[in-house]
Formats: structure tokens, C-alpha cells, sequence
């Protein structure tokens, strides 16, 4: 909890949640069921930036720029120049003098992004996530991802794949994570190059649009432009596209209509789910339901597809997961976050009107206590 020491504000990191690799940063491997402060040594002084999971690690940004990494290190994702897991969150001595803003986790690799626009990658690279060619093999300490030269400004991991929006609003996207799926979905047409490229490849379609957010699911890919318009590409198994077809190559621009009118002000992508907020404070779901991730009623049809059947906005019963409709619980939502890669199937908020109580985040004050699952 945020505490005062000498003048200075305090910040300690709460954790819960699976554990199986140490990624809560407790110092063992059993799940937790409650939040507990993690051993960071001491509370942070300065506060916490940002917070990252992965599929089996976490990561926390400091407001000084270091990074502090736990878990599952087996292929480096921790960027320790080691593959030995590590129990308590632990500094990356080969980002000293990086001054990092983001992290982003991925299964089985990592992405730093640094105040100056510089991405670094460090895990495996069996799947070119690493946006490094030349490291087939992957790294055990983070490397600069050259062929990026633009700004970057924000970045976002995958199962197999990562995005990267620069300043000038380019989206670019490597890793062949969704190559298989869109193969088979395009047969005999040829894969486009940006779903089978190993380096940082510009996303087609989006050459008009000035992006500034990206969010990265297990296999699709999700954008915001500055106008608040929402797009989407990649995987459609659970309806996270709104769309009929199983696989998009092609950036899909959903229509403002799916979200009432308003302008979208923040996307998050879970592994298989999708969450908005708009201009208006209202907050959208849809894709993957049946852990309850949408925040709204959901059955699944006898062909195995989740069904949504929401009442949450007073609406009559709606035909499939793929529309996003609003969580009336969440409306005046300041934060939402959906799961990190290894779950993939919980959504987080953060600041709601009082009438909410969410378990992961009740009694916690959202802006000097933090949580990581």
C-alpha cells in the first residue's frame, strides 16, 4: 500500500493469482488466491510505471526507467543472460542506462520499449517474434530490433507475434504466429507478407490512418487511430473480429455504429477478447466468453460456439459473442486491462464508479497500489 517515508511517496506491488513459474515474485512456485506484497526488497520509491505479464513471467517499469523481471525463463524472456527462472522480481542489468516506459510479454518473449523510441526483444525467436533474424536461436539479454528505425511509441506482444506503432502513426507487425491460420484460410492465394515476416513489417491497409494504440491477442491484432476508430486482423475463432470469416488478412475498420456512435478512446485486447472504452465512458466487449471475461452473461450453441446473451444494456438477447455490447457495471471505467498471454481469460478495471466491486481490485486505491495477475 502507498505509504510517505521522509517526504517521498511509497509504492508496493500487490500479486495473485498462478504462480507455477515464481511470476508472482514471492519467492515460490504455489498459486496465491489473495493479494500479497511481492519482495521487491523494499517499496519502491518514485512509484511504478508499468506493469507487464507474459505467458508464464511479469515484468514492472519503474518511474526511473529500470525494469524488474520474475518466472518463467526458460527461453531467456527474462533478458538475465541466463535461463534459470527466477522466483523474485529481479533487475535486467543489461538495461542499465535504458531509460524503459513500456514493457510487453509475450509467451515466451519479451519487448522493451525505451523513452526514446528504441525496441528491444530478448526470449524466443522460433517464430521471428523477436523482429531480430539475424538470432534465430532467440537471446538471453535484450537486443535492439534495428530494422525498426522510426519512433517508436508503443508496443504490444502476442503468442507468436508483436506490433509496434511509431510516432508518425505506422503500425508495423512481425513473428509468423498467425502464418498457419492464414494459409489455410487463403489457400491457393499466397500468405501477405506482413503475417510471415520475422522483421518488423508495415501492416497494409492502414497507410491513411494515423494509429496511436496497438494491442497485440494470441493470433490477431488490434489498432485505434486517432480518430477513435477501432481495426482488426488475424484470428476470428471466437468472434473477437466481428466478423463471419474465420481469418482477416486485411485490417477490418469497425463501424462507429457497433459502439453507438462515440468515438473509441482506449482498446485492450485478452488473448481472445477484446475490451473498449469510449469517449463517452461506456465500455465494450466481445469475442471469447465462456470464462466470463466479457463481464456479461454468456452460453455456448451446440456447435461449440460461445453465444453471448446479454442483458446488461436492457437490450433483448443478442446471437453471438461477436457484437460488442456494453457492460453497464463499468460505465465511467478510467483503466481497464484485460488478462496478460498466460491466462487470457479475465478482464481487470480500475477507477470504475462505486457500484462496482471487482475481487481482483476492491479496497486497493488504483493509482499507488498494484496489482499484477
Amino acid at each position: 500500500m502507498a505509504g510517505r517515508s521522509s517526504g517521498s511517496e511509497l509504492h508496493c506491488l500487490f500479486t495473485w493469482g498462478a504462480n507455477s513459474y515464481g511470476q508472482l515474485g514471492l519467492g515460490h512456485r504455489e498459486d496465491v488466491l489473495q493479494p500479497e506484497g511481492a519482495r521487491l526488497g523494499q517499496c519502491l520509491e518514485g512509484g511504478v510505471r508499468s506493469l507487464a505479464g507474459g505467458g508464464g513471467h511479469s515484468a514492472v517499469v519503474t518511474d526511473a526507467g529500470e525494469v524488474l523481471l520474475c518466472g518463467q525463463n526458460n527461453k531467456g524472456q527474462l533478458g538475465l543472460g541466463h535461463t534459470v527462472d527466477a522466483l523474485l522480481f529481479t533487475p535486467c542489468a543489461a538495461l542499465r542506462g535504458h531509460n524503459v516506459v513500456q514493457v510487453a510479454g509475450g509467451w515466451d518473449f519479451t519487448l522493451i520499449l525505451t523513452g526514446d523510441g528504441l525496441v528491444l526483444a530478448c526470449g524466443s525467436n522460433a517464430f521471428g517474434q523477436l523482429g531480430v533474424p539475424h538470432h534465430p536461436a532467440g537471446s538471453l539479454v535484450p537486443m535492439p530490433i534495428k530494422s525498426l528505425t522510426e519512433k517508436v511509441v508503443e508496443v504490444s506482444a502476442g503468442l507468436r507475434h508483436a506490433l509496434a506503432v511509431t510516432e508518425a502513426g505506422r503500425v508495423y507487425q512481425w513473428g509468423t504466429g498467425m502464418a498457419a491460420q492464414a494459409k489455410r484460410s487463403l489457400q491457393p492465394h499466397p500468405v501477405p507478407a506482413f503475417l510471415a515476416a520475422k522483421q518488423p513489417c508495415q501492416v497494409p491497409g492502414l497507410e491513411n490512418v494515423k494509429i496511436r494504440k496497438v494491442a497485440a491477442g494470441a493470433c490477431h491484432s488490434v489498432c485505434l487511430s486517432e480518430e477513435g476508430v477501432v481495426f482488426m486482423w488475424g484470428s476470428n475463432k471466437h468472434g473477437q473480429l466481428t466478423s463471419s470469416e474465420p481469418f482477416l488478412c486485411q485490417a477490418l475498420r469497425i463501424h462507429p455504429r457497433l459502439f453507438k456512435g462515440a468515438a473509441v478512446s482506449a482498446v485492450w485486447s485478452g488473448w481472445t477478447h477484446v475490451v473498449c472504452r469510449t469517449e463517452s465512458g461506456d465500455v465494450f466487449t466481445w469475442g471469447r466468453a465462456d470464462y466470463g471475461q466479457l463481464g456479461r452473461k454468456a452460453a455456448v450453441s451446440g456447435n461449440g460456439r460461445t453465444e453471448a446473451r446479454d442483458w446488461t444494456d436492457g437490450s433483448s438477447t443478442q446471437s453471438a459473442a461477436c457484437v460488442p455490447l456494453r457492460v453497464l457495471d463499468l460505465a465511467g471505467a478510467a483503466q481497464v486491462d484485460a488478462a496478460c498471454p498466460g491466462a487470457g481469460t479475465n478482464t481487470a478495471c480500475a477507477g470504475m464508479e462505486p457500484k462496482l466491486t471487482s475481487q481482483h481490485l476492491s479496497q486497493l486505491p488504483p493509482s499507488k497500489t498494484l496489482g499484477l495477475f
